[in-house]
């Protein structure tokens, strides 16, 4: 019989104990099964601020809706795997890099927690499970075939929610293109009559000095998902897992030479463009306004990336149940009227595996949503500022619930 665990903190307080405590001090955050990400940069030819942008990529911070899965591949030179240049080109581009630098077989390396003497454990795979520290201690996962058991159940959901995004920038400035626009403009009055030439003349000039300051950053990022499946899995622990006690030069080696079992599926891609302009009122420097335009668009290309693609959407937990709030926002691409499914965390306690059951809809209420855009942090807080999203949906949630939005 399973039993119901939902999957919070301080599970075991009332909503209402909840509530009064969240008064006094912030709520700890919830534990709860995220997707796992990593991301790596495409090395794009020469343009403007190039190394202030590269810089600002890598100083972005990282998602905090996913698990950092970082394996050490931050980057690569297109020109190593491919002489094309065409952007359609570029996910056999990125495929071909993955293939030759097993990215995939790294990312369940890394799982595992790989060894030099090729013995794997469960120690990462237990510490995003969720478990309740207790249930852990009843099961011994260590040294018991329950444990085991309940950690593959538990490394399958984790493994198979395993993200790699790769970006490719650039760095435009907006000057020629505004005055290219101007000029034909200009251009295609020739034949008018004096009057309307002079009036599409200076409009056209007053739009190019609008238009030409700055820079706008281009971002195409491309989502690629793990390949994990009963197969994949079966053909990992008969052939190639063992720990420090069991592991043998035969697993290592099935594990070393294998090249095929473990691949990276395409699911799809996003563009996002930014402006950046010196125009500003606020007192900052050139790098300041490049790291703030830089981390911001990649932000919104990621919103785009969950907003498309219902493998990639993140579960979110409620920051509080009345009034019903979460720590996401306008970064996350919020509007009004948008639509979340309330999930309640449903763990069968023999296997590990969770489940998640929908219990409700609530709608984003469009006057009260967190502007969590990335800001540079010597912004003074504005008096009153929310720091939340409010929804809209009733009065039977509480803080730990989880969402994920839906179309």
């Amino acid at each position: 019989m399973t039993k119901r665990i939902f999957i919070t903190t301080i599970a075991a307080l009332s909503a209402s104990m909840l509530f009064a405590q969240q008064s006094q001090k912030e709520m700890k955050e919830t534990k709860y099964r995220r997707s796992s990400l990593h991301t790596i940069l495409i090395e794009s030819s020469d343009f403007p601020k190039k190394d202030q942008v590269i810089n600002a990529y890598y100083g972005a911070p990282f998602p905090n809706k996913y698990d950092n899965h970082n394996i050490g591949e931050k980057s690569f030179n297109p020109a190593k795997y491919s002489n094309d240049t065409i952007e359609a080109k570029t996910p056999e581009v990125i495929e071909k890099y993955f293939k030759e630098q097993q990215i995939a077989k790294k990312l369940v390396a890394k799982w595992y927690n790989r060894q030099a003497d090729g013995s794997f454990d469960y120690n990462l795979i237990g510490d995003r499970g969720a478990f309740n520290a207790s249930f852990l201690d009843t099961k011994t996962a260590a040294a018991s075939s329950d444990g085991k058991s309940l950690l593959q159940s538990a490394g399958f959901e984790l493994i198979n929610n395993t993200f790699v995004v790769v970006s490719k920038m650039k760095f435009v400035e907006n000057e020629p293109i505004a005055r290219a626009i101007r000029d034909g403009i200009i251009l295609s009055l020739n034949n008018a009559n004096e009057l309307v030439r002079t009036m599409g003349v200076k409009a056209a000039q007053k739009a190019y000095e609008k238009g030409k300051e700055g820079y706008s950053v281009w971002t195409t990022s491309y989502l690629y998902k793990l390949k994990w499946n009963a197969e994949v899995e079966g053909i990992f622990y008969g052939e190639m897992y063992g720990e420090k006690s069991d592991m043998t030069p035969a697993k290592k080696a099935k594990f070393d030479n294998n090249t095929d079992l473990f691949q990276m599926e395409f699911v799809g891609s996003q563009k996002a463009t930014t402006l950046v302009t010196f125009s500003l009122k606020e007192k900052r420097t050139e790098d300041q306004i490049i790291n703030l335009s830089v981390t911001r668009n990649i932000d919104k290309v990621f919103a785009k990336l969950q907003k498309n693609y219902d493998v990639f959407k993140p579960k979110v937990p409620l920051f509080t149940g009345d009034p019903i709030t979460a720590k996401i926002g306008l970064k996350e691409g919020l509007e009004g009227g948008d639509k979340f499914e309330v999930l309640e965390a449903v763990m069968d306690e023999k296997t590990g595996k969770i489940e998640y059951k929908r219990i409700g809809t609530i709608k984003v209420d469009g006057d009260k949503i967190w502007d969590n855009n990335f800001n540079l942090g010597d912004e003074v807080p504005v008096e009153g500022a929310i720091d939340r999203t409010t929804f809209k949906g009733g009065s039977k949630y509480y803080s730990g619930l989880l969402i994920r939005q839906i179309k």
